[in-house]
């Protein structure tokens, strides 16, 4: 049998599901999946996707690590900074870059301190 990956789903520290949500759900549009803890009270594991994009929101408080980097190869990169600037999230104003290596980016960074960077080449003849 032939060995075959067949996607990339990051894990992202959280430690408020409230901060969480307002940013993945309210913020970037991403769809609530599903939550579950393993009993109440117990830490919070969570699934957010957006189209193919799909994220693992983790809450352990054993694991004090954040700051995870994601980069997201993306189309229609302008529309997005549109959007997140029309939603008026009150902690971030993301803008589109033109970045020397030839892309068009829009970098977020969750309450966490995870960022996430929305990422799409810029056609030869721009």
């Amino acid at each position: 049998m032939a060995i075959t990956f067949e996607r990339i789903v990051p894990l992202l520290q959280i430690s408020e599901r409230e901060k969480a949500w307002e940013f993945y759900i309210d913020f970037l549009g991403f769809t609530l999946d599903w939550e579950r803890s393993i009993e109440p009270g117990l830490p919070l594991s969570a699934q957010v996707s957006r189209g193919n994009l799909v994220l693992r929101l983790i809450e352990d408080p054993s694991n004090s690590s954040s700051g995870v980097r994601v980069r997201v190869e993306t189309t229609g990169v302008e529309e997005l900074q549109r959007e997140l600037a029309s939603r008026k999230y009150a902690h971030m104003n993301p803008s589109l870059e033109r970045a020397p290596w030839g892309e068009l980016v829009v970098g977020v960074i969750d309450p966490f301190g995870n960022r996430i960077y929305f990422c799409e080449p810029i056609p030869t003849d721009a």
